[in-house]
């Protein structure tokens, strides 16, 4: 293409309208996301800080993008975060924010939000991030949370979810972190929890699951599991035992039972935190548990085991912490270990 001649070529009627067009679909997209956001702010039932009452305007001439909690992409000016964490909003969230399409971060967290969660909201096709956490919403986690492609980051702990994970969760091949802590989910974890491979954080602690899945051993990645507090029984425990990429083994207050086996750190090459207290295990502590030599912390208080304290985990360099009280082992104290 020749610049020259296309820079010094006449403006025709035909561009003009283009260009008139164009602004004006600007303005509409424009006017979408202030609508959305006016939206929401008329079903907050108490903005204790008075925030979005005092600073998200109605008036035309007023810039979403210099709301608070309000970040616009430079490009298309267009609303690519929403951060209303900490504010003690009590509301719902209405089915008009699905009309954020540019959106890729959703923060609520912190807040009184309760009610359904609109199905809208899996318009959102460009979402990387929901935090949702420590609110209100109860009923059991919509099937559509599986439609946002990119989302990284899943955060719903601290509210009243029941009933079981949805499948459709385990399909977002780009997610790496999710936490369902502290709701009142129950049953199995689904096995199709092991197509994450991208995962490198779970959070289900104060839930009721009963069992992992043997696929969650397929997770190359995943660097913490929390399943603190649940109903997990039986050898639970022993899918995770594959995982050489954790470092944080944490499944204190379950029901489990049997008993670790003595290579136990074979796999687990790069584990700092293994928590297994208040359980039902028994049998003797690993005496090759020294092999584990990145090991900060072990919990293994409040559970069955007998015999003595291995004298090999004097070779754990790293430890500053190991509760082992509340079993039946025998012989002396071994360096002042409770």
């Amino acid at each position: 293409m020749d610049r020259t001649r296309w820079l010094a070529a006449p403006i025709t009627k035909y561009h003009f309208q283009v260009a008139i067009g164009a602004l004006a679909i600007a303005h509409t997209n424009f006017s979408t996301d202030q609508s959305a956001l006016l939206a929401l702010k008329a079903h907050i039932t108490s903005d204790p800080q008075n925030i979005l009452t005092a600073n998200w305007s109605s008036a035309s001439n007023s810039n979403i993008c210099n709301w608070i909690g309000v970040t616009c992409g430079a490009r298309h000016q267009r609303v690519t975060a929403l951060n209303l964490s900490d504010m003690g909003l009590a509301g719902v969230i209405p089915p008009h924010l699905g009309n954020l399409s540019f959106l890729v971060v959703l923060y609520a967290n912190n807040n009184f939000f309760n009610g359904p969660l609109p199905q809208e909201l899996s318009r959102l096709r460009r979402l990387k991030a929901i935090y949702f956490q420590e609110n209100n919403f109860t009923g059991t986690i919509p099937s559509w949370f599986g439609s946002f492609p990119k989302l990284q980051t899943f955060i719903l702990s601290g509210n009243g979810f029941s009933g079981s994970i949805p499948t459709s969760i385990f399909n977002l091949s780009a997610l790496e972190i999710i936490s369902v802590s502290s709701n009142q989910l129950s049953g199995s974890i689904p096995r199709e929890i092991g197509n994450l491979t991208m995962l490198k954080g779970i959070n289900l602690d104060d839930n009721k699951f009963e069992e992992l899945p043997n696929e969650i051993g397929s997770l190359g990645q995943l660097e913490e599991l929390f399943v603190q507090e649940n109903a997990l029984k039986g050898s639970a425990f022993v899918p995770v035992l594959n995982i050489s990429s954790l470092t944080t083994l944490t499944l204190f207050g379950n029901n489990m039972s049997g008993s670790l086996p003595d290579n136990i750190c074979e796999h687990l090459s790069s584990i700092r935190r293994f928590s297994l207290g208040r359980n039902q295990l028994d049998g003797l502590i690993p005496s090759k548990l020294w092999q584990c030599k990145e090991l900060r912390e072990i919990t293994l208080g409040s559970n069955n085991f007998r015999g003595s304290i291995p004298k090999s985990l004097g070779n754990l360099t790293y430890l500053t912490k190991i509760l082992l009280g509340d079993n039946n082992l025998t012989g002396n104290k071994f360096g002042g270990v409770s």
